[in-house]
């Protein structure tokens, strides 16, 4: 990557890759940090941009950087144009630039030990220049706020300005504890489920409990089971379903070893599975960063490689 022009001052591509940068980040030390840059270094690339431009692009705050009426026109045009030099830089086949820098990831808890974290050095191997920060959540966050580049979500994603692209499905499985199947009967239609009591999982502020799916006649059914407990965390989730209190509906692939050890039991087997999609999610912009680009990339081949009972691709 070239830094400096010939008259010593930074190229006007790579100006605006910066300028994008702490527009995206809502900040000159986010910005500094995915780029790999000293934060003197961001902070006079925007200002000599704006001494360029002849207008103020970014309002700044001691706690948000937000850009002026004329930082959106640039920001709009400046984004499509550098898509069209990472479209020629790859014009004809070639490897372009290699992604590197920072690349902030928020993944669901469900997820992360079953398929993610045992293949991320597969990802490190073919992006030595990438540096992973890696959160492990089931909450929501907010990208633009947080600095987060992309999240991994399962089930229907929020209507929001972000983009969403599903990667793969999951099977849901319906299932509890031998010892509380013992104690409370095997339900044998998907009405006796409704005599039944659930640990339910609940997302947000709310503490509203995620409702269950299941295969009705020609349509997928919704319904509102009665709680024995609510949590927040997958794995305290699972937890108080082998501890008996209660069936629970979970993505198989988080279970898998459970259901195979006998450790869970699963009820109404003969079921067409429900499936959820899983997807990435990322700010609604035309210009991604490489780091960005490869992780979708890369997640979407894992998903691929690792086809099964749970797991499905597109």
């Amino acid at each position: 990557m070239r830094y400096w022009g010939s008259e010593g001052e930074m190229d006007f591509v790579q100006q605006l890759k910066v300028f994008i940068a702490v527009t995206e980040n809502s900040s000159f030390a986010r910005a500094a940090e995915s780029l790999r840059m000293t934060r003197p270094s961001v902070t006079n690339a925007v200002n000599n941009l704006e001494a360029r431009m002849g207008v103020r692009l970014l309002q700044r705050t001691t706690r948000r950087t937000s850009l002026t009426g004329e930082g959106e026109l640039l920001y709009e045009k400046a984004t499509q144009l550098l898509s069209d030099v990472a479209g020629a830089e790859n014009l004809f086949g070639g490897a372009g630039e290699a992604p590197r820098g920072r690349l902030r990831v928020d993944i669901p808890v469900a997820i992360a030990k079953p398929l993610i974290i045992p293949h991320l050095a597969d990802f490190q191997r073919t992006y030595p220049g990438i540096d992973i920060i890696l959160g492990v959540s089931d909450q929501p966050v907010d990208l633009l706020a947080e600095g987060i580049d992309c999240v991994l979500r399962i089930g229907d994603l929020p209507i929001s300005s972000m983009v969403g692209r599903v990667v793969a499905s999951m099977a849901m499985v319906t299932c509890a504890a031998p010892k509380y199947l013992a104690e409370r009967g095997i339900p044998e239609s998907v009405e006796d489920l409704l005599d039944h009591k659930a640990v339910n999982y609940f997302s947000g502020r709310g503490h509203r409990a995620i409702v269950w799916h299941l295969p009705g006649s020609g349509v997928e059914r919704a319904m509102k089971m009665k709680s024995a407990v609510m949590v927040n965390d997958t794995e305290a989730f699972v937890a108080l379903a082998l501890a008996g209190h209660g069936l629970i509906q979970v993505p198989g692939l988080v279970v898998a070893d459970h259901l195979e050890a006998g450790r869970l039991i699963e009820v109404l087997p003969e079921m067409k599975k429900v499936r959820r999609p899983l997807s990435v999610m990322y700010p609604n912009r035309q210009y991604l960063s490489t780091q960005v680009r490869a992780f979708i990339e890369w997640i979407t081949e894992l998903a691929r490689a690792n086809r099964g009972p749970w797991l499905e691709a597109p």
